[in-house]
């Protein structure tokens, strides 16, 4: 059990000890509703404040969040079972994230179009949109938390924090960090519910009039329901979802670099990202020695309780997780891969798991696992290698590892992904780039500019300069 819900409060449980780790408030639709027209009724005077207000405020919400790094290491730690090195990336990130975001209010800007008609001055302009729900994880969650709010605001717009069952005090510090520096009442909001009641809550946000775009960050499945629900309302939807990262390694890569980019990108928080690398494909003329290499390295990522932070992977986020990480080793063990590092888990601690000879008729080549457990498949060749990474539902994060640049960059242009990375991790992000995938993966980008393409309507204007002459 990972919640108990009493009265209007539920609380949410510590994953490795059982243990009370939060208590929140167990809104209803009605309250969310209301929480929505809050939204909406602050939101005229927010869209006229000036850039730079919006810039400032922003800058100091930035460093207040930082400023709270050690509630938000408890919290995860208590809530989700991360390390205390995965939180203060998350802080760090965020923050970033927000400064980044307060860079971006005076970017909001338009163009002047040349008109074919005598006397007429056209341009287009951005502006808010209103209010925007975001729909955020519990996975990385100062990080996907605020990237679900940052550059709305910084485009004018108010939002709604729709915090996850599974991390609902961290998500509620971030909105803290927003509020106590001085952002206006109901510009910043925040819904907290019971799990049992997540689905009606975001139904009816979506539903609500109030609510003029969703951005949502999560599973592929549910991401489909919210596009669908949003489409009924014409409303615009950005997903971020699963992911099944290709890390490719060719003949004349060099393997401790490669070893050790696929050994932080498949099991960095219990390889609980949605980069994470999943699908380690090394061609044949150097599998043998990756393997070995790789083997050695994972070995030494134990599992532990990250509260002692003696080991340095946390717990994954609960046994079902746990379950469907041993169906898939099962799986893929009874159709003759091999288990090269891994042992049985003690409770929601996983250690890192490597399954080498994956092949197309094992789950785990094709399902996204979302745990330290990583498939090694063996390619003939680069262009074997190419079809296998290519050969998912999903394109979030890719990577090559090769000597020659030149050949890593036509080898991740065809890859197809949002994001590769040419000798790199597949776990890699920054708040200016431009961040989302393809096919199963999503589609919309959050970061930097992009960003402001997502939060703004694009609207074209004209003014007469010159007397009209009209045909009737």
């Amino acid at each position: 059990m990972d919640q108990i819900t009493r009265n209007r409060l539920f609380d949410r449980l510590n994953p490795v000890t059982g243990a009370v780790a939060s208590t929140c408030e167990a809104m209803d639709v009605a309250a969310a509703c209301a929480i929505a027209e809050k939204a909406q009724a602050a939101f005229p005077a927010w869209s006229a404040t000036g850039p730079g207000e919006r810039r400032r405020l922003l800058l100091k919400a930035a460093d207040a969040l930082a400023g709270k790094m050690d509630d938000f290491v408890r919290l995860m730690a208590a809530e989700t079972g991360a390390t205390a090195s995965w939180a203060g990336f998350n802080v760090t990130l965020a923050a970033n994230m927000i400064r980044e975001a307060a860079s971006l209010t005076t970017q909001v800007g338009g163009e002047v179009i040349p008109s074919d008609k005598p006397g007429c001055f056209a341009f287009s302009e951005r502006q808010p949109k209103g209010v925007c729900l975001g729909i955020a994880p519990w996975n990385a969650p100062v990080i996907l938390g605020v990237r679900a709010i940052a550059t709305a605001l910084a485009c004018g717009n108010t939002v709604i924090l729709k915090a996850s069952e599974r991390c609902p005090a961290t998500h509620a510090l971030i909105a803290d960090a927003f509020v106590s520096s001085g952002f206006p009442e109901g510009v910043v909001n925040t819904v907290t519910n019971a799990p049992e009641n997540a689905a009606e809550i975001v139904n009816g946000l979506i539903d609500h009039p109030a609510v003029r775009h969703i951005n949502f960050t999560g599973s592929t499945g549910v991401g489909k329901l919210i596009a669908v629900r949003a489409a009924t309302q014409l409303k615009p939807v950005l997903l971020e979802l699963g992911g099944k990262a290709p890390l490719i390694v060719l003949d004349d890569a060099d393997l401790d670099a490669a070893v050790a980019a696929a050994a932080f990108g498949a099991f960095f928080n219990q390889g609980q990202i949605c980069m994470s690398t999943e699908r380690i494909i090394v061609v044949d003329a150097v599998a043998d020695a990756f393997a070995e290499k790789f083997r050695a390295k994972a070995a030494t990522l134990t599992a532990g309780n990250p509260v002692e932070g003696k080991n340095p992977l946390g717990a994954v986020i609960g046994l079902e997780t746990v379950e469907k990480l041993q169906s898939l080793v099962e799986d893929a063990l009874s159709k003759g891969a091999r288990q090269l590092t891994g042992t049985p888990a003690d409770g929601v601690l996983v250690p890192a798991t490597v399954i080498a000879d994956v092949t197309k008729d094992m789950r785990l080549y094709s399902e996204e696992s979302f745990g330290p457990v990583v498939a090694l498949i063996r390619a003939r060749d680069e262009e074997h290698a190419i079809e296998l990474a290519n050969d998912s539902e999903y394109g979030l994060s890719a990577s090559v590892f090769t000597g020659d640049a030149a050949r890593g960059l036509r080898v991740a242009r065809r890859i197809q992904s949002g994001i590769c990375h040419i000798n790199g991790p597949t776990v890699h992000d920054e708040a200016q780039m431009p961040f989302g995938g393809v096919k199963a993966s999503g589609y919309g980008r959050f970061g930097g500019k992009a960003g402001l393409d997502e939060f703004t309507d694009l609207r074209w204007l004209t003014m007469e300069t010159l007397p009209g002459r009209y045909p009737i």
